[in-house]
């Protein structure tokens, strides 16, 4: 489902792109927040247009890094990049579209924007196994995409080196390797978020 690009304005329980980024513990837990004044705001807006547009920081090596958002999904941790990262939102009144493909759950009213919400676990046919609570919703976005996928919890925002990230064993993972960026040393497996946003399988259809 192709989506309008409206920047989103702070509401309770909900976590924007800069909020993460300066306070990773906040998304580990979605509390209830007063709604901001209009400088507060404006702020915020302004913080997430800094960490969109720098450049990715390097070391006295020169070495580059990836920041990535990590979240739990069942028994694997799993994550993306950051910048394609609207929010995060906690999964509520998620309303069921006929029709549909099995990986799309549903859509839900984001603010007066209507987003599907994708389970990665049917849309990669990986194990049902180890079940989680996927009450989170983490909102990819790029020019072209955006849609939820679930989560059953963010765990952190880091960067990771790029040298550090290795390309994922064959046999290891059943996802396809055009979907993967590689694996930590921590054993994180980084999906390519420009990959799935990219895939037109993720296109709904509203006639749909």
């Amino acid at each position: 489902m192709k989506m309008d690009k409206e920047t989103p304005m702070k509401e309770d329980n909900v976590m924007d792109n800069s909020e993460i980024r300066r306070r990773p513990e906040a998304a580990l837990e979605a509390s209830a927040q007063e709604v901001p004044s209009p400088e507060e705001r404006r702020a915020i807006l302004k913080a997430r247009a800094r960490v969109l547009a720098r450049e990715p920081e390097m070391d006295a090596g020169a070495q580059e890094f990836l920041e990535i958002i990590e979240f739990r999904l069942a028994s694997e941790t799993y994550a993306v990049e950051f910048a394609f990262v609207r929010e995060v939102y906690p999964l509520k009144d998620l309303t069921p579209l006929p029709g549909t493909p099995t990986f799309v759950l549903g859509i839900i009213n984001l603010r007066g924007q209507i987003l599907s919400v994708v389970d990665l676990k049917v849309f990669f046919n990986l194990s049902q196994k180890g079940l989680g609570d996927l009450n989170k919703v983490i909102i990819l976005w790029n020019d072209r995409m955006e849609f939820g996928i679930l989560a059953d919890a963010i765990l952190a925002t880091h960067p990771v080196l790029l040298d550090a990230i290795q390309p994922m064993p064959l046999g290891v993972s059943r996802i396809g390797s055009e979907y993967l960026k590689g694996v930590t040393e921590e054993g994180v497996i980084i999906l390519d978020a420009a990959e799935v946003l990219g895939d037109e399988k993720m296109i709904v259809h509203q006639e749909a």
